[in-house]
């Protein structure tokens, strides 16, 4: 190589470096998180979530502990949810029944007061802000227009989405590339640090009612929408509204930038313990120590099936009709296994990726919390998860009633 081309090589490489500099220092936030995320290791780092706002929880009444000998559910079907929380790459498992809390198990290192990632378990909290809000007058009703509140609607065929096309995941809206390119708007999406622009950005796909299309852009849109309509930041309304009322504990709320927009599609931070709270609001429909905190009326239109989809209500899931492979919709290529129908036909239950799950069972008061990573087929390298695993064998040990036949533990001897 000659001299001339040897410095003019180092040359290229200098103003390389430096264009990559200039671009990491104009978004550095966005490229520090784009470049740091582990899915395996993020979900237990809290400081990962930096910026974030943090939500105060109350003084709310004790959650009551049935002691060892006095446990209503049957001690086969505790143990083999124990075995399968194990086996499941588990890192909590909390079971409550009939008043008291039947069992609570962290996995090795892992204690009561550890806070983790909920992925899209945030989504049925943010449905009940916006029960609260048409509750309280900020919005007139489901069914209105949600270009009310969201003003770069107004002018083209978005206009026509309903907030109950939003909660319902029908609102029609296309969906960020799947590609993992930093510049790809699902990077974007998911480690942005201005997350308004691009969600209020995407057009319609489908008209709004005819398809349903799980999409985390149709939450963050919520998320926007509510803040616009109360004048209040997402997470102050969360705190005065519902958590203060509901949780024992604080939460934090994934910021895009300090002092940002809330991600409101996920990433509410917090303990199983105060997920088992949430669970309990759905259970007794909107009650907290006989204090109506979400309207029950409001409670009913949750966990009502939607049309397109009978297994999902607003932003929450249903077990109306069992799917051997329960589905997301139009353009989502995930599936999860489901072996069996449900062992009762009223399960309510929050999905967060990787497996986070809040089951609540209201025929038989039983609430299901489950955190943690699902393990890996050893060959396949496929998250293993079943989700009527650990419902069904809770169920089957749920004590007889009248009407009712007692099943078999699954798993159990």
């Amino acid at each position: 190589m000659t001299a001339a081309r040897k410095t003019g090589r180092i040359g290229s490489l200098a103003v390389a470096a430096a264009l990559l500099a200039v671009l990491l220092a104009a978004d550095w936030r966005f490229y520090k998180r784009y470049l740091t995320y582990d899915p395996m290791t993020t979900f237990v780092d809290v400081d990962w979530y930096r910026p974030f706002d943090v939500v105060a929880g109350g003084d709310v009444p004790p959650i009551v502990t049935a002691q060892a000998g006095a446990r209503s559910i049957a001690p086969a079907a505790l143990d083999a949810a124990l075995v399968a929380a194990r086996e499941t790459g588990s890192l909590s498992l909390l079971v409550w029944h009939a008043g008291a809390l039947q069992l609570e198990w962290y996995g090795e290192g892992r204690d009561a007061r550890d806070i983790m990632e909920s992925a899209s378990m945030h989504k049925s909290v943010l449905a009940l802000l916006i029960g609260i809000a048409i509750d309280e007058g900020y919005i007139a009703s489901a069914a209105e227009p949600a270009a009310t509140y969201i003003e770069e609607w107004r002018q083209d065929d978005r206009s026509t989405i309903t907030i109950q096309n939003l909660l319902h995941m029908a609102a029609g809206l296309d969906r960020p590339s799947r590609s993992a390119g930093p510049f790809s708007d699902h990077a974007r999406a998911r480690f942005g640090t201005d997350w308004a622009p691009l969600v209020l950005a995407h057009a319609l796909d489908d008209p709004p009612a005819t398809v349903f299309s799980y999409n985390n852009l149709k939450s963050q849109a919520l998320g926007i929408l509510l803040e616009r309509a109360t004048g209040r930041r997402y997470a102050d309304y969360l705190e005065d509204k519902l958590w203060r009322r509901v949780a024992e504990s604080e939460a934090r709320v994934f910021l895009d930038s300090p002092k940002g927009l809330a991600r409101t599609s996920g990433s509410l931070l917090t303990t199983p313990r105060n997920w088992l709270r949430l669970g309990l609001l759905y259970l007794n429909r909107g009650r907290v120590a006989g204090e109506q905190v979400v309207p029950e009326s409001w409670m009913r239109e949750v966990t009502a099936p939607s049309p397109l989809n009978p297994n999902y209500g607003y932003h929450v899931w249903l077990g109306t009709v069992h799917e051997p492979e329960r589905g997301y919709g139009k353009g989502v290529p995930a599936f999860v296994p489901h072996s069996a129908p449900f062992a009762a036909d009223d399960v309510v239950y929050f999905d967060g990726a990787g497996g986070q799950r809040v089951y609540v069972v209201p025929s038989s008061e039983l609430v299901i919390v489950r955190t943690g990573l699902p393990a890996r087929d050893p060959v396949t390298g496929a998250f293993l998860w079943d989700d009527a695993l650990l419902p069904n064998i809770l169920i089957a040990g749920v004590p007889d009633r009248p009407g009712r036949e007692t099943a078999a533990v699954p798993g159990g001897n």
